[in-house]
């Protein structure tokens, strides 16, 4: 991500507000703010901008199923809504993104299948971080 996006100098101290500090969304995205040039603070008080993470969820749903009834193709989703404020004001009214990869099942190669699973997911993330960080450079 390293100069693949400016992001607004009131962002120069960020403080991301997430229930959940180990998502693989937070972390791709405290990762690409850092690659920006953003200091990702750990206290509101240090910050000039606040990031704030409303919701962040990820899953699958079957989109197909055999003759016998056993699922075939699934798709995998990660959604996220956000938004972005300063002391000041908002710099990002809440945002909703939702993107998602489908994948075949076969149940022979369960384990290979799992791990492409994972891969979607963290490629969906590093689209939904593109995604973020554009927004961020526009404003």
């Amino acid at each position: 991500m390293r100069g693949a996006s400016t992001v607004p100098p009131e962002m120069s101290q960020t403080y991301i507000n997430a229930s959940d500090h180990h998502s693989l969304f937070y972390r791709s995205l405290r990762r690409g703010l850092r690659d920006a040039g953003v200091e990702v603070v750990d206290s509101v008080a240090d910050a000039s901008a606040v990031f704030t993470i409303y919701s962040d969820m990820t899953g699958q749903r079957v989109l197909s199923v055999s003759a016998r009834n056993v699922p075939r193709e699934f798709e995998v989703y990660y959604s996220v809504n956000y938004a972005l404020d300063t002391l000041s004001a908002s710099l990002l009214s809440p945002q909703a993104q939702t993107l998602t990869r489908d994948y075949t099942w076969n149940e022979t190669l369960v384990l290979g299948k799992e791990k492409e699973e994972q891969l979607l997911r963290e490629a969906i993330v590093d689209d939904l971080i593109r995604v973020v960080m554009i927004q961020l450079s526009g404003i």
